[in-house]
């Protein structure tokens, strides 16, 4: 109900300003949302998509692809099993930038099938920490023409407009005050994403802890929030809400 009544403020306009900051609300906390997903790879292991479903679990983002040449092993195995358990699911890419983004887009468009059902596609942008062999760091005027390019394609392709997933320190590098119009699903583990995010507190899916636990996933997995009502991420799947 917080998180309610905030998003209710933020939105509302200038109209009831005086009344919302009549209030001194505390942060929401994940519990505060209604609506709750996963976001899984090959980490997770063999899942039990049907006890997945069964706790509660409203969406699931499943890894897909890396760069221009890796898929995740088990991502056939969990975009199927999703389905057919009725777990809404749709797929992640990890960008790499040591590869062109022409190669990138080819790629995707490669393993990831077109299913009118599914989550749009994210895109999920990093820095390459784990990666031994690409260290690079491209500035801002580089990364930006790229994204675009690779969230145009996408959406002639798969009909969606993706969601672009940012950690605190990529976004703090690169993003702040870009993409106004876009979807932005952020992680923040340790505070609520407002506390922590420049100019980004119009975000729709907030990842909020890594150590999540869930029926039907042996050990941890992430945990993400939306940040609307029942309704509102209905309407968000139909592509008719503008946050």
């Amino acid at each position: 109900m917080l998180a309610m009544i905030k998003t209710f403020c933020s939105l509302v306009g200038f109209a009831f300003l005086s009344a919302c900051s009549a209030y001194d609300f505390p942060d929401p906390t994940p519990e505060d949302f209604a609506v709750h997903g996963i976001d899984i790879s090959r980490w997770q292991g063999d899942i039990d998509w049907d006890r997945v479903r069964q706790s509660g679990v409203a969406f699931a983002w499943i890894k897909a692809t890396e760069g221009g040449d890796h898929v995740d092993p088990r991502f056939v195995d969990n975009w199927i099993g999703a389905r057919k358990a009725g777990v809404r699911r749709g797929a992640y890419h990890f960008y790499y930038f040591c590869r062109p983004v022409e190669e990138q887009i080819s790629w995707v468009k490669e393993i990831v099938p077109v299913d009118p059902q599914a989550l749009p596609l994210v895109l999920d942008m990093e820095w390459n920490a784990h990666s031994k062999t690409c260290t690079t760091r491209p500035p801002r005027e580089r990364i930006l023409p790229d994204m675009k390019r690779f969230l145009d394609e996408m959406e002639r392709h798969y009909g969606k407009r993706p969601v672009i997933y940012s950690s605190v320190d990529f976004h703090r590098d690169r993003l702040v005050g870009t993409f106004p119009e876009e979807h932005f699903w952020l992680r923040s583990v340790a505070t609520y994403p407002n506390n922590i995010y420049e100019q980004r507190d119009d975000w729709v899916f907030w990842q909020y802890t890594a150590e999540g636990r869930i029926p039907g996933i042996k050990g941890d997995v992430d945990r993400n929030a939306f940040f609307g009502t029942k309704s509102q991420f209905r309407d968000w799947l139909n592509g008719e809400l503008k946050r």
